[in-house]
């Protein structure tokens, strides 16, 4: 299993990835704004994409990593926002070595915390997340303010 930066190479590809991400979300399939969001992170930089790919080099899987602040820390964090792989390529210990990938480029980067969001039923997640050490938020509340003409049931992810 290779895990890398994803490259501008990689954006129709990982474009039906982040299409099938936000349609496991409930949102409507639109391939061609999955691209256009992917194409703009990487040409922004402003997002740490990272991909599994298989034998011939191809993203089966991503994780996606944006940069915050801790106001109280005085210090960097990185909210970990996306993690996907795609179904053929489940139960191979992929998502798992993109955490573990992920965690390993934070420190590299002298960030000492990382947070993330997933949904309250979406069990197999919350397993993985809590085999790797993540611990459940029990003393804060998150809220959500959606602006403009978003359905309500669009996570927040």
């Amino acid at each position: 299993m290779i895990i890398r930066p994803a490259r501008l190479a990689d954006v129709a590809t990982l474009g039906a990835l982040l299409d099938d991400y936000r349609v496991f979300y409930g949102q409507p399939s639109d391939p061609d704004a999955a691209r256009r969001f992917v194409a703009k992170r990487l040409g922004l930089g402003d997002a740490h994409l990272l991909v599994s790919c298989d034998d011939e080099g191809v993203p089966q899987a991503f994780v996606q990593l944006y940069p915050l602040f801790s106001t109280v820390r005085l210090a960097p964090l990185w909210r970990l926002n996306d993690l996907f792989v795609a179904p053929r390529a489940r139960r191979q210990g992929i998502g798992r070595a993109l955490m573990n990938a992920a965690r390993d480029l934070a420190l590299a980067h002298g960030v000492r915390q990382m947070a993330l969001a997933t949904q309250a039923d979406n069990h197999a997640a919350q397993a993985l997340y809590d085999a790797l050490g993540w611990q459940r938020d029990r003393e804060f509340y998150h809220y959500a303010l959606r602006l403009g003409g978003e359905s309500p049931h669009v996570p927040t992810l």
